[in-house]
């Protein structure tokens, strides 16, 4: 699969095991937390490479 890929938030949720409440905390709290890109006005999406690196992060600090 290509890196370069955007996931939407079903998938990202999917993927780190966060609710969405959860996710949405962590994307307020923590600075190193995949940065969202708006798709359009209403949905955003992450690259795939930084939801990997997200996960890897999380793997190593536990």
């Amino acid at each position: 699969m290509s890196k370069d890929r955007i996931i939407r938030i079903p998938e990202a949720l999917n993927r780190t095991g966060y609710s969405r409440t959860a996710w949405y905390r962590v994307q307020s709290k923590d600075p190193q937390a995949p940065k969202p890109i708006k798709l359009s006005p209403r949905s955003v999406g992450y690259l795939e490479a930084d939801i990997d690196a997200f996960i890897e992060r999380l793997a190593t600090h536990q």
